[in-house]
């Protein structure tokens, strides 16, 4: 599993125009199945996405493909993990 930080290296007047294109991105990784949750930072100054994925590899590989990565507008931090617990109440299928 896979926490992935983004931070805005611009500022949000240039992020907007990317907003779009980052969307599909997003949408086209909940249909995989890579994503499980995604959301704003507050303050305003990126996103937090919890995923999995194979390999780190691959998980850098889809970061690398996110519209914000290729115009150079956000930067990713990766933070992997092993997940152990889960709340009861969180649901199944969290930790596969």
């Amino acid at each position: 599993m896979f926490l992935l930080s983004l931070t805005y290296l611009v500022p949000f007047e240039e992020i907007e125009p990317l907003m779009a294109s980052h969307m599909t991105w997003v949408d086209t990784h909940y249909q995989t199945g890579t994503l499980l949750l995604s959301g704003r930072k507050i303050p305003r100054t990126g996103g937090m996405l919890l995923a999995r994925a194979e390999s780190r590899a691959a998980i850098e590989a889809i970061v690398a493909a996110d519209p914000f990565t290729q115009a150079g507008a956000v930067h990713y931090d990766i933070i992997e993990s092993t997940p152990t617990r889960i709340a009861p109440d969180a649901g199944e299928g969290w930790l596969t």
